[in-house]
């Protein structure tokens, strides 16, 4: 279980897998591990016996969302922290969903328009640290 306020995990989001799985295998040795979720499609980049990343296809986000890499905070309480961004004048783009195995995340943004996610991994969960 990652510790509450540190960054715990990092998220491709790209028009092309394939490509960006090639890519950070050659930049970096990371091994793909593709993976059937919920949502879709999913790749877990591995950099030896420790998961390095995760990666989805952008056909799977709302339209006009562009490429990015999502980075991720480990907090104690989803759900009450997507609750006081709004009450600091941010936005919350994703309320706290579940995901399954892993725990529950949202997607914010402070009121510059700067995006993070927040999660809380549940116990025992697959969830990187």
């Amino acid at each position: 279980m990652p510790d509450p306020g540190t960054f715990c995990w990092n998220e491709l989001v790209t028009p092309d897998p394939d490509a960006s799985a090639a890519f950070f295998a050659a930049l970096l040795g990371w091994r793909r591990d593709d993976q059937e979720m919920p949502t879709g499609p999913y790749t877990l980049f591995w950099q030896g016996e420790t998961m390095a990343a995760g990666m989805m296809d952008l056909k799977q986000m709302p339209e006009g969302v562009p490429p990015h890499w999502m980075s991720y905070i480990a907090v104690a309480d989803v759900d009450a922290l997507a609750a006081r961004v709004a009450e600091l004048g941010g936005q919350v783009h994703m309320p706290p969903t579940d995901i399954p195995n892993v725990g529950r995340f949202c997607v914010i943004a402070d009121p510059g328009g700067a995006v993070i996610s927040l999660i809380t991994t549940s116990e025992g969960g697959d969830a990187p640290a």
